[in-house]
């Protein structure tokens, strides 16, 4: 009875697909000093603010993000939007805003956005984070914006106050 159960997990865990597997096991990392943002290329660790990172379907190494604008500028963008995996951004309410904490990365899908504040990150305005509605909406209240989920955010809400990106 015992060798029936092995075997048929084994045959449970055979069927899965690799790619099932890789998104059970990919996470947020930290961002390391000289790690480059994958958008604009400029140094992460320079710059204050939400910081973001993605997985594409069928590429191991994640990709960082100076900014959660340049984030989402990649993510947004139609050819992208097919290949986005896994992404994460810094919860805003649990991190500074000078030094986000990479221990506090949340599901980039699932977290609520302030666009239009008058905090900056990387070469100006960018998206605050954050995994709470009430936070985010305090946060709006104190410096402006609009609390948007993931699924109301389009490329024009994300850059009619600012250059578009870098």
């Amino acid at each position: 009875m015992r060798m029936y159960g092995l075997l048929l997990l084994g045959l449970l865990l055979a069927g899965c697909g690799e790619s099932d597997v890789q998104t059970q096991i990919r996470r947020a990392v930290a961002i390391e000093q000289g790690n480059e943002c994958h958008l604009c290329g400029m140094v992460i660790s320079r710059f204050s603010g939400p910081k973001g990172e993605a997985y594409e379907q069928g590429v191991e190494e994640v990709r960082k993000f100076c900014s959660t604008r340049d984030l989402l500028n990649w993510a947004l963008e139609p050819e992208n939007r097919h290949a986005r995996q896994e992404m994460w951004v810094h919860d805003m309410s649990e991190v500074p805003w000078d030094k986000p904490d990479d221990e506090h990365f949340i599901n980039a899908e699932a977290a609520w956005y302030v666009v239009g504040s008058s905090q900056t990150g990387a070469m100006g305005p960018t998206a605050a984070t954050f995994s709470d509605q009430a936070v985010a909406d305090a946060f709006a209240s104190e410096y402006g914006g609009e609390v948007l989920t993931f699924d109301q955010l389009t490329l024009g809400k994300l850059n009619q106050n600012n250059h578009g990106t870098h």
